[in-house]
Parts: structure tokens; sequence; C-alpha cells
């Protein structure tokens, strides 16, 4: 009987908070943020909240949405689960929000997915590749949507360009085993490239803040493989491939778009980069319209060229916009609907149409750094 009344008790509460998140009579529409403002991941929130900052001011300078203007709070998740959640559950209960950008690693998102699920806000995230955001053991999470490609898709187009572009037949995997981006990516490139032909030789693993990497480097030479497979984010990833150069390799090495930050070269060095090849969310170097438009405002706005986290929490600001215009409500219910009907939406990434699990249907790119810069390589489709 207790359970049963704790039962009817959560649904009040979760009803409640959804009515409040609304549009009501608030004077503007809140949108919130769950991001990695801190920590080891700081450089993906950081460069997401300039994205998404910079959606909404022009937003905001067209005369806003339906006829308000938007505001944007941000909740800071310390690159931690456990924060992401207090995150969410702070821009739920305290803040009010209609709806939620972020978090950008999956392990953070997948955290409070099911807290904003329960209170019935939608969250659009730019940077969780990891499918358990969206679909978690078998069960499509309603209120759970993104811009950015997933990782059984990145993990085939990875084996794919190892086997058919570099032509390699001997792989290892270097995997961070603190984070389910890394794992799930590393299954399916494991899973595409022994499909394509291709021998994992060898499988070592890491964990996030660890230092040196060289006893399992040399561990790793040793087995000589042909390409080294790194699905992990910037900080240990510069820090891997600086002292895999270090230790003599010079293989081909290859990872996720988990790499993509503005402080990878600054800890791998331009040198030690060279010969390594991520996929990832666009070519800065690309020359679409929307790239172009994009980058130039960003520059202007922060003196620098955006990052994939940048770009995606842009394409997330203009998705949950297009949602709201569709649903004429800030209504957490009525954009979620909304959401669920996403088709033919230009953004600066690709032309995106939501599937039946949420996910967008769009193509990935293969970036090759040279001398410390990103270079377009080859593009692949779905």
């Amino acid at each position: 009987m207790v359970k049963q009344y704790l039962c009817i008790a959560g649904l009040i509460l979760s009803v409640f908070v959804s009515g409040c998140a609304g549009i009501g009579d608030s004077k503007d529409i809140k949108i919130g943020g769950n991001l990695e403002m801190t920590g080891s991941t700081a450089s993906y929130g950081q460069s997401m909240s300039n994205g998404i900052k910079l959606a909404l001011k022009e937003v905001n300078s067209s005369g806003g949405v339906l006829g308000k203007q938007v505001t944007f709070t941000v909740a800071d998740n310390k690159s931690e689960p456990s924060e992401s959640a207090n995150a969410v559950t702070k821009l739920i209960t305290q803040d009010h929000v209609s709806l939620i950008l972020g978090a950008a690693a999956s392990s953070n998102t997948i955290a409070a997915a099911q807290i904003a699920a329960d209170n019935k806000v939608p969250f659009i995230t730019p940077f969780s590749t990891n499918p358990k955001v969206t679909v978690n053991d078998g069960k499509l999470n309603d209120f759970a949507f993104r811009v950015c490609f997933i990782d059984p898709f990145q993990g085939t187009v990875m084996g794919q360009f190892a086997t058919k572009t570099l032509k390699v037949k001997k792989a290892a995997i270097f995997i961070d085993n603190s984070a389910d981006y890394s794992k799930g990516l590393a299954q399916y490139f494991e899973e595409s490239f022994v499909k394509n032909g291709g021998e994992i030789i060898a499988k070592e693993a890491y964990l996030q803040k660890d230092q040196d990497f060289k006893a399992t480097l040399t561990k790793i030479k040793a087995s000589n493989p042909d390409v080294l497979f790194i699905p992990g984010y910037y900080e240990e990833v510069g820090k891997i491939i600086k002292q895999a150069r270090e230790i003599g390799f010079t293989i081909p090495i290859i990872g996720g778009d988990g790499w993509d930050s503005t402080k990878l070269v600054d800890i791998a060095g331009p040198d030690a980069l060279n010969n390594t090849y991520f996929s990832n969310h666009y070519a800065t170097d690309a020359k679409t319209p929307e790239i172009v438009k994009f980058i130039e405002a960003y520059k202007q706005e922060y003196g620098q060229v955006p990052d994939a986290p940048a770009v995606l929490g842009y394409d997330a600001a203009y998705m949950a916009i297009d949602a709201i215009k569709r649903a004429n409500s800030a209504d957490p219910l009525k954009i979620k609907d909304a959401l669920v009907t996403t088709a033919g939406l230009q953004l600066v990434t690709g032309n995106i149409s939501l599937d039946e699990n949420h996910n967008p249907i769009k193509s990935a790119v293969v970036i090759e750094f040279k001398d410390g810069k990103q270079v377009y390589k080859e593009t692949i489709n779905p």
C-alpha cells in the first residue's frame, strides 16, 4: 500500500513539474542546458554552450518564438553521471524549463534520461552517440532525441575506412573502460572491421583520468598491428597519441567524434597527430552555404573555429526552435510530439529527419590531421 501511495505521489509530482514547465503566463520560453562546463570533458560542454547561445541569439534578434524571447539556463554536470542527474533535476524542478539540451558524453546523458522522461520533459542531446540514449533495454524513451549520428553507424564508418581506404588488415583497440561511448564504439568498429576482412589482434583498456599509457602501448606495439583504434575523449586520446609516438608508433591511429576538441592539438602536439583520422559530424573546410555562414558567425562571436560540439549545439538549438514553432506552444508534451515528426530540417550538419528511434539519418565525414590542422578526407553515407 505504501508503495502504491509513493507511485501516486510520484505521478502527481511529475504532472506538477511538467505543468510548471509549460508556457503558461511566462514572458519567455525557457530552455535548459545539461552541460559539461567543468571536469574532464569540459571542452565539449563549453563549445556546446557557445553554439546554443549563438543560435538563440539569432532567434531572439529575429523576434523570438511565438512572440516571446527564449532564455537559456545552464546547469553544470561537472562531467559526471551523478551530477548530470542532479543538473536535469534542477532544470526541471527549479528552473521550470520546457526542454533540455545536453548532455555531451553518453554516460552523462544516459544517467539523466529517465529523470527527464519521468517528468515528461523532452531533451535533445547534441553529441551523445550511444544507442542507449534513446533506446535502453529495448524500450524507446519517448522524451529522448538527438541531432548526432549513433555509434553503430560511426563504428561501421571507421571499420570501412580502415579496411577500404587505409587498406589495413590487423587492428588493435584501446578502450576507455569508464565510458559507455567508448565501449559501444569499440564494439561496432570491431564488428565492421572483421566483417570487411580484418582481424583484431589486441584489445586493451584504460580509465578516464589515467596519465601514463606507455606500458600498455608497448604491449600493443609488440602485437604488431597495422592500425590503432582509440574510441575515447580528447583528454586521454591526446595523451595516448603523444605517448604512442614517443615509443615509436608510426602506424595510423584512428578514432571517433570524441576526438574533436580544440584542446586535442594542445595535448598531443601537431606532429604526433600526423597520420591520424577520426569520424566527425562536419568538416570545417567544407564549403556548403550553411557551414560557411555558421563558421563566420561563430568566429565573429567567439574568435575561434567551431568544433563538432559547437555546431551540434547550434543545430540542437534550431531543432528545438523548429519543434516549438510547429507545436505552437512551449508545453513540453506538445514539443515532444513535434520533435517526433521532425523531417527535412536543414541544419548545418545536414538535412535531418528522425527515424523511429529518434535518431537522425545523416552522413559522417572522416577528418585527417595534417600538421595540427583538420582536413576533410571523405564522406560516408548511411
